[in-house]
């Protein structure tokens, strides 16, 4: 069993706003904590597990520029077995479509895979489209927002979240699933994990290493265009209402209340 999981390292959804530079010529924002996507930590951990259940050989993929190497390495030290990296400048501002693209010819580059896992969605642009699109471009069945996988020989039965409950789906491998939050969390990295990872040396790949055609990658492969990248403005009044009892003071906060449209 050979398992690809892709991941991808973005600015810490969780990092206050002050924190966040935004470049608006090219419509690209940078943050001084990068981590790896919540979402896509729960795909390695889902990964793993089938590397328990049934046994496997795990590899991550990730693709970006700059990408820390603490960062990316987080897979390994949780138990997985290989790193590859597309980093180059010539993946930079690309959208979904391009981003599956080149994932699609790197997963075809490594050439041995039963089953390709990733997060629902990357949690800084929330599109949810990636996953997706390496199934189409791969000509695999896909199946998005799994909360729970099980391998019986050659096909995956898979519990898939849906509004009011969840479905069971029977797929042939090889197949692409995206992973809910509703899977289990990621596990913490022990000691000799992280001890391993460090020597683990990553396997980098430019675009020319997976045969990708410069105008289908990064700015140059975008089907979706960003009009404007900003940090929105919250302007903020406080207005004290005062009267010379607790009743006054009740009746004139309802009226203003009413007045502005919240009751």
């Amino acid at each position: 069993m050979n398992i690809i999981v892709c991941v991808k390292q973005i600015n810490d959804p969780e990092a206050p706003p002050g924190s966040f530079s935004l470049d608006n010529v090219n419509n690209l924002s940078s943050a001084s904590s990068p981590v790896l996507s919540p979402f896509d930590e729960i795909a390695v951990e889902a990964a793993l597990r089938i590397k328990e259940q049934a046994g496997a050989r795990i590899t991550i993929l990730s693709l970006g520029v700059d990408l820390r190497r603490d960062i990316v390495k987080k897979p390994l030290s949780m138990g997985a077995d290989e790193l590859v990296l597309l980093e180059d400048p010539a993946f930079i501002g690309g959208d979904s479509w391009s981003t599956a693209y080149a994932l699609a010819l790197a997963i075809k580059k490594i050439g041995q895979f039963d089953i390709i896992l990733c997060g629902r969605q990357a949690a800084d642009w929330d599109s949810g489209q990636v996953g997706s699109g390496i199934a189409e471009i791969l000509g695999l069945p896909g199946v998005t927002l799994s909360r729970k996988i099980e391998v019986e020989g050659n096909k995956a039965r898979v519990e898939r979240v849906i509004p009011d409950g969840f479905e069971l789906i029977e797929v042939d491998l090889p197949a692409v699933i995206t992973l809910s939050n509703e899977h289990a969390p990621p596990r913490l990295p022990n000691v000799r994990g992280i001890m391993m990872a460090k020597r683990k040396e990553p396997i980098v790949w430019k675009p020319g290493d997976i045969g990708a055609d410069p105008a289908k990658i990064g700015v140059n492969g975008r089907r979706s265009k960003l009009i404007k990248l900003f940090q929105p403005v919250r302007d903020t009044k406080c207005e004290i209402i005062t009267a010379d009892t607790q009743e006054d003071s009740a009746a004139r906060l309802a009226a203003k209340l009413r007045e502005v449209k919240v009751i």
